[in-house]
């Protein structure tokens, strides 16, 4: 079954609002995490400072997405877009990319009771966005 983004990201919400994120290793093996999403414009997007999947997505950009509530699934594959210190976006400085770590969160629930605190965390942990345009969504 074919769904929107849309659709697939609120399933994630009737359960406990987390996904599953995949991603391939240099070994072609499979490496899987578990992450709050949020969805900023048309993209998939989720805030990390894992460095093996940040480093399996800078070598290899392609991932899935899984979100389910009980037997219903659905599934987000596409390419990932890094942007954070050391994923550096021409189109993205500094205070933008404060800007869209705290869109990020707030779109997948989010909410922080000091900001000034939170931007310090980000920048200290060196957390980058993942922005995922999708390609193919399908589920149950």
């Amino acid at each position: 079954m074919t769904l929107t983004l849309n659709a697939a990201w609120e399933l994630s919400r009737q359960d406990t609002g987390l996904a599953i994120v995949s991603t391939l290793r240099a070994d072609q093996t499979i490496q899987s995490s578990l992450v709050n999403t949020g969805i900023v414009g048309d993209r998939l997007a989720f805030v990390t400072y894992g460095a093996v999947k940040l480093a399996n997505l800078r070598a290899r950009p392609q991932l899935s997405v899984a979100f389910h509530s009980g037997w219903r699934y659905a599934i987000v594959e596409g390419r990932a877009s890094l942007v954070g210190p050391d994923d550096p976006s021409p189109e993205v400085d500094a205070e933008g990319l404060r800007l869209l770590l705290r869109q990020i969160f707030t779109a997948a629930g989010g909410t922080h009771d000091n900001w000034d605190e939170y931007d310090r965390t980000m920048l200290e942990q060196r957390r980058s966005a993942v922005l995922i345009a999708p390609t193919r969504i399908y589920g149950s």
